[in-house]
């Protein structure tokens, strides 16, 4: 049958909470890792606590929650059950099971980072997009055109020439073998960063419940509650509670400042993974990987201008063949777009599901 086609309300929506996730995205992306090496450069050295910060911060999800109850309340239908939280027992076991891995990725990459300039450990992150791309191929079907193949090859090429040159960024007096253990620890975070994106897009597309924006939080806030978990016990283990005042009386900025960094920390990364599995919801796991390395660029740049890290030629090269990537992929989703014709009509077969709708992002 023909139905006329449905106002733009909810394209208009969807765009507008894109933007909003990229606000929130490239806060947490620029904040998260500077912060971090903040806390590790004036004496920081507590892995897992660092680790449990990028994921303490989740009871600030609580707030838009609620306000998100509260608006349910003035305008949903008063017959109509309004409920708090809304994750059903399948999703509430899937956030479950990312939250675990979320947890581990946490410790690998501050393992990688408490080893690395920030600088450079960005950009070996940026190998996370290949990841994403090839992940995204096995879970989601993602479709790929020859812009976004040339986007990851020199993206993941970008961070191969630094990976290759990267001995000179070394930090004074670090032994062979930790300095190795870091680089392997921040590719193994890279990689397990780069299977969460597309796992999450999985779990939306196989949900048997609507996912709403409302319900993405929910999914957040249930991930890092376990990943919080995940660290806590990783703390217990390695006796961090008890170390942490010691820690920030012999901070090297102060003690007032140390609590100031971890706090800013939390919050920091928790705009990092809202903004990240909020442009997920919007769009696809992919131009949230896309997203991600570009903002680690604008990340690079700051931490050669604020933390006197070196900027040799390497990170020069690795950063243009990143941008080149970057415009690259934008380039070729423009043209693409232009080439799609709006239809005056949409036909839905009886064969179709009744909810059936179709993304208009």
């Amino acid at each position: 049958m023909e139905v006329k086609e449905p106002k733009h309300d909810g394209t208009t929506m969807r765009k507008a909470l894109l933007v909003i996730n990229c606000i929130i995205l490239s806060i947490g992306n620029y904040g998260g890792p500077l912060i971090m090496r903040l806390y590790f450069i004036h004496g920081g050295n507590r892995i897992w606590f660092s680790s449990w910060l990028e994921t303490s911060g989740c009871p600030v999800i609580l707030l838009p929650i609620a306000c998100a109850y509260m608006h349910r309340s003035r305008t949903a239908d008063p017959t109509s059950e309004n409920k708090l939280f809304y994750l059903e027992r399948p999703l509430f076991l899937a956030a479950i099971v990312l939250g675990i891995i979320t947890g581990l990725d946490n410790y690998f990459y501050c393992y990688g980072l408490s080893r690395f300039p920030v600088s450079t450990s960005s950009l070996i992150v940026a190998s996370q997009l290949a990841f994403t791309a090839g992940f995204a191929f096995l879970l989601v079907k993602q479709k790929f055109t020859a812009y976004s193949i040339n986007a990851v090859f020199l993206l993941t090429i970008g961070a191969g020439v630094l990976a290759l040159h990267s001995s000179s960024d070394r930090p004074a007096n670090e032994p062979n073998r930790e300095y190795i253990t870091g680089f392997v620890m921040i590719l193994a975070a890279s990689a397990l960063y780069g299977f969460i994106l597309p796992l999450v897009e999985l779990t939306y597309k196989k949900a048997k419940q609507e996912i709403s924006y409302s319900l993405v939080m929910e999914i957040q806030l249930v991930m890092c509650l376990v990943a919080t978990a995940f660290c806590t016990v990783g703390m217990l283990i390695n006796n961090d509670f008890k170390l942490v005042g010691r820690e920030a009386r012999e901070f090297e900025l102060g003690e007032t400042k140390y609590y100031l960094v971890v706090i800013s920390s939390a919050i920091m990364w928790q705009c990092f993974f809202l903004g990240g599995i909020g442009v997920v919801f919007c769009a696809s796991s992919l131009l949230s990987g896309i997203l991600v390395l570009f903002l680690l660029l604008v990340t690079e740049l700051v931490a050669v201008i604020f933390f006197n890290e070196t900027s040799q030629a390497e990170k020069g090269v690795s950063l243009a063949l990143s941008l080149w990537g970057f415009l690259s992929y934008f380039y070729g989703d423009i043209k693409q777009s232009k080439k799609k014709k709006p239809d005056l009509k949409i036909e839905i077969t009886s064969s179709l599901p009744p909810n059936t709708v179709e993304s208009s992002v």
